[in-house]
C-alpha cells in the first residue's frame, strides 16, 4: 500500500510548524511528508509504523523522522472514543534547517542527527521527559521565543544517549518517484499553492493526464472531487490555525487558508466540522483546559 502525501502547513512568518492533535485525526494513516518531524506521544498506547519497522508505543514515546519516511501511529482506543490530545508535533523543512546550519555554526552538531533521522530515531524515556515540557510551551509560543525553544529541543536531542534507529538499511522506498507520479504530484502542487486558484486542467497537465482521466483517477485516489478535496485541506488548515493561535480572528483565518469570503468559509466549516469556527475553537480550548489540569 502506497503512503499518502500529508499536507504540512507552515504559516507565513514562521520557520516551522509546532502543534498538537487528538485521536482520531486526519494524519492517522500511512503517510509521508517532505519535512523532518519530531513526534511526542502524550496520551494513549498502540502500534506504530516507521518505514519497515513495527513497534508498540506508550505515552512519552519520542521519535524523530527524516523527509519522506512513511509513518503512522494507531492508538488502541474503543470505537467512538475521542482523545483531545494524543501527540505533539514539530515539523520543519530541509530548506529551513540547512539554512540554519549554514548560518549558525553552533547548530552544526545537529547535522548527524538529521542524517540518521532519515531511518527514524527512537529516543530514551529520560530524553522524552526533558523534551515534553519544552514542546508543550513551544506549541503556544510566539516570536523569538519559538526559536529559543526549538534550539533547546535540538540541544537536548543532540546530547541524548544514542537513539534507536528504526527502519532497516534494506528499506528502499523511492519517495521521489512517488512524488513525481500522477496524483501525488498534483497533491504536492496543491500543498505548495493551497491558497491560490488552481484549475483542474493545470493539475491534469502536471500529472500528464487528460482532464477527464485526471478527474476520474483523482476521485479514485482521494474519494472526492478536486473542489471538495481542496476545501477539506483548507478547513483542516483553518482548524490547525484556530487551535494554535487563540488570538487570531476567524476572518483572518478565512483568507489565510484561501477562501475568498467569510460566508463561504463559515458554510464549509460548519458542513465539515459540525459547528462554526468560533465554537470549534472554544470547544477545544475548554478540552485543553481540562486536559492541562488533569
Amino acid at each position: 500500500m502506497k503512503p499518502d502525501l500529508e499536507l504540512v502547513h507552515i504559516r507565513k512568518g514562521e520557520s516551522f510548524a509546532a502543534w498538537q492533535h487528538g485521536y482520531p485525526f486526519r494524519t492517522v494513516r500511512w503517510h509521508y511528508h517532505p519535512e523532518y518531524e519530531i513526534h511526542l506521544v502524550v496520551a494513549t498506547s498502540g502500534k506504530f509504523y516507521i518505514g519497515d519497522h513495527i513497534g508498540r508505543f506508550e505515552p512519552g514515546q519520542l521519535i524523530m523522522t527524516g523527509p519522506n519516511l512513511p509513518q503512522n501511529w494507531i492508538s488502541d482506543v474503543p470505537e467512538g472514543r475521542v482523545e483531545s490530545r494524543r501527540s505533539r508535533v514539530i515539523q520543519f523543512t530541509e530548506t529551513f534547517i540547512d539554512g540554519a546550519l549554514d548560518a549558525i555554526p553552533e547548530m552544526e552538531a545537529f547535522r548527524p542527527l538529521l542524517e540518521r533521522s532519515r531511518r527514524g530515531l527512537l529516543f530514551d524515556p529520560e530524553t522524552s521527559r526533558r523534551v515534553e515540557p519544552v514542546m508543550g510551551e513551544l506549541v503556544n509560543a510566539r516570536g523569538i521565543r519559538r526559536m529559543t525553544l526549538f534550539c533547546q529541543i535540538a540541544d537536548i536531542l543532540v546530547r541524548a544517549p544514542g537513539p534507536q534507529i528504526l527502519a532497516s538499511l534494506n528499506f528502499q522506498l523511492n519517495m521521489g518517484k512517488g512524488k513525481d507520479s500522477g496524483i501525488n504530484l498534483a497533491i504536492a502542487h496543491l500543498r505548495e499553492n493551497l491558497t491560490e486558484q488552481i484549475s483542474e486542467a493545470e493539475l491534469a497537465a502536471l500529472a500528464g493526464q487528460s482532464a477527464s482521466s485526471f478527474s476520474r483517477s483523482f476521485r479514485r485516489h482521494t474519494g472526492m472531487t478536486l473542489v471538495r478535496y481542496k476545501n477539506h485541506l483548507r478547513i483542516d488548515l483553518a482548524c490547525q490555525i484556530l487551535l494554535t493561535d487563540p488570538g487570531i480572528r476567524v476572518a483572518d483565518v478565512c483568507f489565510e487558508v484561501g477562501f475568498a469570503n467569510l460566508s463561504n468559509f463559515n458554510r464549509h466549516f460548519l458542513r465539515l466540522k459540525g459547528m462554526p469556527p468560533s465554537q470549534f475553537r472554544a470547544t477545544f480550548a475548554a478540552n485543553n483546559a481540562v486536559w492541562m489540569t488533569a
